[in-house]
C-alpha cells in the first residue's frame, strides 16, 4: 500500500513539476486528448473555488483519515485501493499545501470534461478498485 502512494507521489509531482515548467501552450495529444495547464483551487470538478484555505484542512483531514483507514487494508486489491486513493489525495494536498496561493496544477483534458491531473486518475482508480472488491463480496479490512 505504501509502494503504491509513494509510486503515485512521485509520478504526480514529477509530471506536475515538468507541465509547471515546460507547458506554455495548449497541445493536442490525440483524439480527444490534450494537455492544458490549469489550476484549481477548488477540490473535483472546480467544486468550492471561493475557500481554498478550508479545502486545504478538509482536503489534508481527509488524507489523514484516509492513511488510518489504509494501515488497515487486507492485502492485494484492497491494498493497491487504498495505495492509490493515499497516494493520490496526499499527492494533491501536497500541490496545494506548496502554491501559493493554495492550488492544485491540473493539465490532463479529454473533450469537455474538466482538466485534471494524474493524481485524480490515481484516486478514481483507487475508489473504482474499492467498489468493485465490495460488490464482489471482498473485505476491505484485515488487520
Amino acid at each position: 500500500m505504501l509502494v503504491t502512494a509513494f509510486g503515485v507521489l512521485l509520478v504526480d509531482a514529477l509530471s506536475k513539476d515538468w507541465v509547471r515548467h515546460a507547458l506554455t501552450r495548449q497541445v493536442h495529444v490525440f483524439g480527444p486528448l490534450w494537455l492544458r495547464l490549469q489550476y484549481n483551487t477548488g477540490v473535483a470538478f472546480s467544486f468550492n473555488r471561493s475557500g481554498p484555505l478550508v479545502t486545504t484542512v478538509l482536503t489534508t483531514l481527509v488524507a489523514v483519515g484516509l492513511l488510518f483507514a489504509a494501515s488497515r487494508a487486507r492485502r492485494g486489491a484492497p491494498a493497491l485501493g487504498f495505495g492509490l486513493l493515499l497516494g493520490g489525495g496526499v499527492a494533491n494536498v501536497l500541490d496545494r499545501l506548496m502554491a501559493t496561493p493554495h492550488e492544485v496544477t491540473d493539465f490532463i483534458a479529454v473533450g469537455s470534461f474538466p482538466v485534471f491531473n494524474g493524481a485524480d486518475v490515481a484516486i478514481s482508480a483507487g475508489f473504482v478498485l474499492l467498489i468493485v472488491e465490495v460488490l464482489r463480496g471482498g473485505t476491505l479490512m484485515g488487520r
